[in-house]
């Protein structure tokens, strides 16, 4: 196999299904070998079955992403089996849905541990590797590339735990931006709209995303999603870093951030008793944000 990803070597995590399968093959169809992970082993080996037959190079790996220790041996077994690592795809994902008052600690702490703590663990093991090879003096044109969700970025009814988890995703991805660059590492983040696992098991929103049965264009096929990422991991997309990106279908778009206003100053303190002036005024003026999922 050949293509914009030839020659290149990634681990991509939650890899044993869903979105995360659609990466690794798409990954794998544009010449890159790919470390498929995932706690299902059973259903990594599948994958990595498929993306053999079709001729491609790859590998199963199941290591515990929210486990630091155990993180490393995936970065090791991608230098071990193909000799480099250039890319991390942070896709693996649970959801613990419910409204903030009747949320658990557990179902809190599940999603902290497996979306914010996963994306943190296998990159900073790769991120060790390449800013080693960049003091040896070696060339380095690595990827971070996270996954979001729009949960994250406006929120989401019933999912408090998973839009704060990623909300700090998409906070991470730009600090990795500030801070990588200087070691050739970008760090960019989507937010996608497909089928996946996740969808599928929510009645309306399966029948919604269904696959048609006419043959027409398939808007939430995850594959559409995974293009974009092969692009953003390749070495076209070097000077792309520090972007959060929605995909949905044939559309991509990029996601804009907080953004400080003019401000009211009065140019000494306000008291308490006359801030609804200014409350007054920043409202007026104010740009309002999207609203919530599910409102």
């Amino acid at each position: 196999m050949s293509g914009i990803l030839e020659g290149r070597v990634a681990i991509i995590t939650g890899a044993g299904g869903g979105l995360g399968a659609a990466h690794a093959h798409v990954f794998a169809s544009e010449g890159c070998a790919v470390v498929v992970n995932d706690i299902n082993t059973e259903a990594a080996q599948v994958v990595v079955d498929e993306i053999i037959a079709a001729g491609g190079k790859a590998v199963v790996n199941s290591s515990d992403i929210t486990n630091y220790d155990d993180s490393l041996n995936a970065v090791k077994q991608a230098i071990d089996s193909f000799g480099d690592l250039h890319i991390v795809l942070n896709n693996a994902g649970v959801n613990r849905d419910r409204m903030f008052a009747s949320m658990t600690e557990a179902e809190w702490d599940t999603i902290m541990s497996v979306h914010l703590k996963g994306h943190f663990c296998i990159s900073s093991h790769a991120v060790h590797y390449w800013r080693g090879q960049s003091k040896e003096g070696k060339e380095v044109d690595a990827r971070i590339i996270n996954t979001t969700s729009g949960a994250g970025l406006q929120g989401s009814i019933g999912q408090s735990n998973y839009a704060a988890a990623k909300a700090g995703i998409a906070a991470l991805t730009l600090n990795q931006a500030a801070e990588l660059g200087r070691y050739n590492i970008t760090a960019n983040a989507v937010a996608p709209s497909a089928r996946t696992g996740m969808t599928s098991a929510v009645p309306e929103m399966a029948e919604r995303m269904k696959k048609p049965e006419d043959g027409s264009f398939d808007h939430f096929a995850p594959e559409n999603v995974s293009n974009l990422l092969a692009w953003l991991a390749s070495a076209e997309a070097a000077q792309v870093t520090g972007r959060v990106f929605e995909a949905e279908g044939g559309r991509i778009c990029i996601c804009d951030g907080w953004r400080t206003t003019d401000g009211v100053d009065r140019n000494g303190p306000w008291p308490p008793a006359e801030v609804g002036e200014a409350m007054k005024v920043l409202l007026e003026k104010e740009t309002p944000a999207q609203k919530v999922w599910g409102t």
